[in-house]
């Protein structure tokens, strides 16, 4: 970045800089571009390093809320006590206070995260950390396959970063007639997802009334944040893998890809959609 990039006026969560546009048979031109920002988001426990995380600096506080949540390292919004942040030149450190009982919960399966941009289970210390228990989500919701298609194009109408970078994932929970209600961004999809889920406890929303659409690819472990959200359908716009799709029907969770064009492909528990 040059020096007077830091002028250029930007939105929250994103920043310009200088580029050079080339087309074929004519000469470099001078521009400026609108990036994503990214930088590393450190998140400590009751005074304890936990992991560090690659996000953009926006709705952390959410953030921290919903990994908590989505890692099984608490239970409840209300066993986090406190959310300090501190800023510096190399990133943004995130000082979660939880409660004494969860604390003890915490230190028995804690990890060691070198957190990446995208990076589904990297830090995971064993093979048996993957089998921690998912819960399974409630029944009862029905939908029409036009409250997916109808939620996959209201989140693509509203991501301002994603349509001022290019470089940016979402995900948005929906009301079961599709439309979007909570949406938040971030470079990385299981950060968006988490994002959306402290969101959801925040405003405590009844997650299990709705469902998620997210930007990307269904992974295992967006399929296991969901679940441990409560909610019982999540569609992506792009494939599940061959796990998620195994976690998905073991958690009663139904599972839809390829959500596009007023089309979708239903991989698990399709009784929830007609």
């Amino acid at each position: 970045m040059k020096p007077d990039d830091a002028d250029l006026p930007t939105p929250a969560g994103a920043r310009a800089v200088h580029a050079w546009a080339l087309r074929e048979g004519q000469p470099a031109q001078a521009t400026h571009e609108t990036v994503i920002d990214e930088e590393p988001v450190a998140l400590e426990v009751n005074g304890i390093a936990h992991t560090v995380m690659l996000a953009t600096p926006l709705d952390l506080e959410d953030f921290a809320l919903g990994f908590l949540l989505t890692e099984g390292l608490i239970d409840d919004a209300a066993d986090l006590l406190d959310v300090e942040t501190q800023k510096s030149d190399a990133g943004t450190v995130l000082r979660l206070q939880i409660t004494a009982r969860r604390e003890a919960g915490f230190k028995e399966r804690r990890r060691s995260l070198a957190g990446r941009t995208g990076c589904g289970l990297c830090g995971v210390e064993n093979l048996e950390q993957l089998a921690l228990p998912v819960p399974r989500v409630a029944e009862g919701l029905r939908l029409p396959l036009s409250a997916l298609t109808r939620a996959m194009a209201g989140l693509l109408a509203r991501q301002p970063l994603q349509h001022l970078t290019g470089a940016v994932h979402a995900a948005a929970w929906c009301s079961a007639d599709g439309t979007p209600v909570l949406v938040r961004e971030d470079v990385g999809r299981h950060n968006a997802l988490d994002k959306l889920v402290g969101a959801l406890a925040r405003s405590r929303t009844d997650a299990a009334g709705g469902f998620v659409v997210v930007t990307s690819r269904a992974s295992y472990e967006m399929v296991q944040k969901a679940a441990r959200a409560g909610v019982g359908l999540l569609a992506a716009v792009s494939a599940p893998t061959l796990r998620a799709i195994a976690l998905a029907e073991e958690a009663g969770l139904t599972l839809a890809g390829f959500v596009r064009d007023q089309r979708a492909t239903v991989y698990t528990h399709p009784e929830r959609l007609y």
